[in-house]
């Protein structure tokens, strides 16, 4: 039997395969048709399948499959719990995860909350240049608090990549339907981001507090986006001065919960500034198969176990929304 877990960062949720555990690891194909029907159909479905192998730079090497089967860079709040996974497995505290476009640093952190496990990971690399994200719009070069009409009049946008790319827009309020319609039309064919964009509109509650609501590419509302709150703190530090104190973390509420951001923002070479995303790493059931099952997509034969870590998880936020 070969166990996944079925895990969350701020109700962001994914199942963890660990295929150094299996005696041969699934091929791309049987990897996809896996992650598209775990999210689709079971225990309530999942955004995507972290997939963890053997590196030779780092303690172990994550894969990010989305709900639909696409390949993304990089999941800040999938990073967390394939960081307690492995610190559990290999008893370590600091190490490095390998990740499609770097080695991150990640390590265990003060817990959130009595039962809520939590970890900070590192963010990165951090590019504005239209190459990296790509997009395309008039002769532009970087997209920093533009307006764009063509987008929604009345916004300004920030694009950047980390390495995920992520548009994002300072509003008063966050109308959600606003946001599906931008995320939908920004990741069809269009002639702005043509490899598409995770979309994010987040509000300044206060001095280092913000509240961010993400659309992401290949998976739609989620309730957090990691890299999504990581970017968005990094453009709020850089557009705020005045409510952007460098000496605290930042507090980033989303629909799942809350994250801390700590940004070391270098105003002059803004791409060599530092993001941390620090939050939980929820494990909410175990899930056993056979192998060969898993290779042939066959799903109706699992063994299930919930742990209680959800219960310590909404307690959490039971508090912060006090």
């Amino acid at each position: 039997m070969v166990k996944l877990l079925k895990v969350h960062g701020s109700e962001n949720k994914f199942f963890i395969l660990d295929q150094t555990m299996l005696e041969k690891p699934l091929t791309d194909k049987e990897l996809i048709n896996l992650a598209i029907n775990l999210c689709a159909n079971i225990l309530g479905g999942a955004d995507g399948l972290l997939v963890v192998d053997a590196s030779d730079t780092s303690l172990g090497k994550m894969r990010v499959i989305n709900a639909d089967g696409s390949e993304a860079k990089m999941c800040g709040n999938g990073l967390r719990t394939v960081s307690r996974y492995l610190s559990e497995k290999y008893q370590l505290d600091n190490f490095k995860i390998e990740t499609m476009e770097s080695d991150l640093a990640v390590s265990k952190a003060e817990d959130l909350y009595p039962g809520v496990p939590t970890f900070s990971v590192e963010i990165s690399p951090i590019s504005f240049q239209k190459k990296d994200l790509p997009f395309s719009y008039k002769n532009f070069n970087e997209m920093i608090d533009q307006s764009i009409p063509e987008f929604i009049s009345e916004q300004t946008f920030s694009a950047v990549a980390v390495p995920n790319p992520h548009l994002i827009s300072f509003v008063s309020d966050i109308n959600q339907l606003e946001l599906k319609n931008l995320g939908q039309k920004l990741n069809d064919q269009n002639d702005y981001f043509p490899e598409g964009v995770n979309i994010s509109f987040s509000q300044i509650l206060k001095t280092n507090t913000l509240f961010v609501q993400t659309y992401e590419r290949g998976v739609g509302f989620t309730n957090a986006c990691g890299t999504g709150m990581s970017a968005a703190s990094l453009i709020f530090a850089l557009l705020n001065p005045d409510q952007f104190d460098a000496n605290k973390d930042i507090s980033v509420y989303n629909p799942g919960g809350l994250v801390k951001t700590h940004i070391i923002l270098n105003r002059e070479h803004k791409e060599q500034s530092e993001i941390r995303l620090i939050g939980n790493a929820t494990f909410t059931h175990e899930v056993n198969v056979v192998e060969s099952n898993l290779h042939n997509n066959k799903l109706n034969q699992l063994e299930i176990t919930e742990t209680d870590e959800e219960t310590a998880y909404q307690n959490f936020v039971k508090t912060i929304s006090n």
